[in-house]
């Protein structure tokens, strides 16, 4: 699978309305058929700043992503609300989703 976290440093106007003006971007995503999760998350530290953690089936999957015409639209709006060039980690690794964790396990009802 393919395994993306990118960090997005976004304009202070626009932090607080990412959810929506990321919505129509992220649902399209998460429709095709290669992607496995397309997750966005706030940082606790920088309210100005979200991380993104996707994954696709394999690079195929990716490559359609990166070609749809969802994601070109994104490429064109996001530099008018992104403070700087957002980081990225891009790897592919086996597997198809997430493990459990093993050293931590619940406790109580």
């Amino acid at each position: 699978m393919i395994f993306i976290t990118a960090k997005f440093r976004v304009r202070p106007e626009a932090a607080d309305q990412w959810a929506q003006i990321t919505r129509v971007f992220t649902d399209a995503t998460r429709r095709e058929p290669g992607c496995l999760w397309f997750d966005w998350s706030r940082s606790l530290d920088d309210q100005n700043e979200y991380v993104l953690v996707e994954a696709f089936r394999d690079g195929d999957a990716g490559s359609a992503h990166v070609n749809s015409d969802h994601f070109k639209t994104a490429m064109a709006w996001m530099p008018g609300v992104i403070a700087e060039k957002p980081e990225i980690i891009n790897v592919e690794v086996p597997g198809d989703g997430f493990g459990r964790m093993a050293e931590l396990t619940p406790t109580g009802p």
